[in-house]
């Protein structure tokens, strides 16, 4: 199981969290979240260990604009939370691995993503809000059951450690990894590390689990 470490901001907290060796860490380039990354020097990004996948993420971005942080910061992944139409998201595929982001809950029609199967490399599921993530809440797992594509995907919202053991009991072929944000913090923006370095014990204790 992968894990991503989202919503990181400040130089030496994001150097702890990367001392964990999570596989991916995500930095948000949205303007109107309280974690976006408007003053990070893009040196302590260049800085980080070859085996993190640093990731960048968009709300109906321009390319130019993702284009140039890509470029600034070195990222190798974006992650898309807005209305990003599946030729949006080949455009960059081939420069970078693509995230689509989408919102689920009861209602969600899994068809609607057929049409991004040539385009992203990952989905990534959240809770549905009427905002662009940052709930808090979590969205319930066996929706995703009605999920039929062979895109891997991660989950995200309102993940703790009061739940993150249950994660374990997702069996679906294609539950790639999980991301952890808010319930991880201090404040926004700032991770609570012994509170990821236990999220990581109990998940990287489920991964040796199923290998052996």
């Amino acid at each position: 199981m992968k894990i991503k470490v989202c919503g990181l901001k400040h130089p030496e907290n994001i150097n702890q969290v990367a001392g964990l060796l999570p596989d991916y860490m995500g930095f948000i380039c949205y303007d109107l979240s309280p974690r976006f990354i408007s003053k990070l020097p893009s040196q302590v990004l260049k800085a980080l260990p070859d085996s993190v996948s640093k990731t960048a993420v968009f709300v109906n971005e321009t390319k130019e604009t993702i284009t140039n942080l890509i470029d600034r910061f070195g990222f190798d992944v974006i992650q898309l939370h807005g209305n990003e139409s599946p030729e949006f998201c080949m455009y960059f595929k081939q420069k970078v691995k693509v995230f689509k982001a989408f919102g689920v809950d009861e209602d969600f029609d899994f068809n609607q993503l057929i049409t991004y199967t040539n385009s992203v490399d990952f989905f990534m599921f959240d809770t549905k809000t009427e905002g662009h993530g940052g709930s808090g809440k979590t969205f319930n797992w066996e929706i995703l059951n009605n999920y039929k594509l062979d895109i891997p995907f991660f989950i995200c919202g309102g993940l703790s450690l009061n739940n993150i053991e249950k994660v374990k009991e997702i069996k679906h072929p294609q539950f790639y990894g999980v991301d952890l944000n808010s319930r991880f913090e201090v404040e926004p923006g700032i991770k609570d590390i012994n509170k990821l370095a236990a999220a990581f014990k109990i998940l990287r204790q489920s991964t040796d689990e199923v290998r052996s």
